[in-house]
């Protein structure tokens, strides 16, 4: 595997271990599937999808949890930085949107990277 695929590889692994343990941490097991079934029904987002739409993950999980989904993109945000070494927690009042979210998860895997 080259270099740049190997990156992309991790990436992709480390996002969606991220937002998998956030989920069941938060929800347990049975609503995580919830959560996943809901984005693959009204989005066509399927649980292997989300870290190449993370824009569109964003979107159906703020749709789907309304205000609480701040809560739980933080939570994503801390699970991401832990698996670069990062041990500061995410500010909430800083992930206020699905744009900022992104952002937010662009700085941490660029900076484990």
């Amino acid at each position: 595997m080259n270099v740049l695929a190997n990156q992309k590889h991790t990436y992709d692994e480390v996002i969606s271990k991220g937002i998998d343990k956030a989920l069941r941490q938060i929800f347990g097991d049975e609503a995580k599937f919830l959560i996943y079934k809901y984005l693959e029904t009204h989005y066509a987002l399927k649980q292997d999808e989300i870290t190449e739409k993370l824009d569109v993950f964003a979107k159906g999980l703020e749709e789907y949890l309304h205000s609480g989904a701040y809560v739980v993109e933080a939570k994503i945000l801390e699970e991401i930085g832990a698996s670069y070494g990062v041990i500061q927690r995410p500010k909430l009042e800083n992930v206020t949107d699905g744009n900022n979210f992104l952002s937010q998860v662009e700085m941490l895997t660029s900076a484990g990277t």
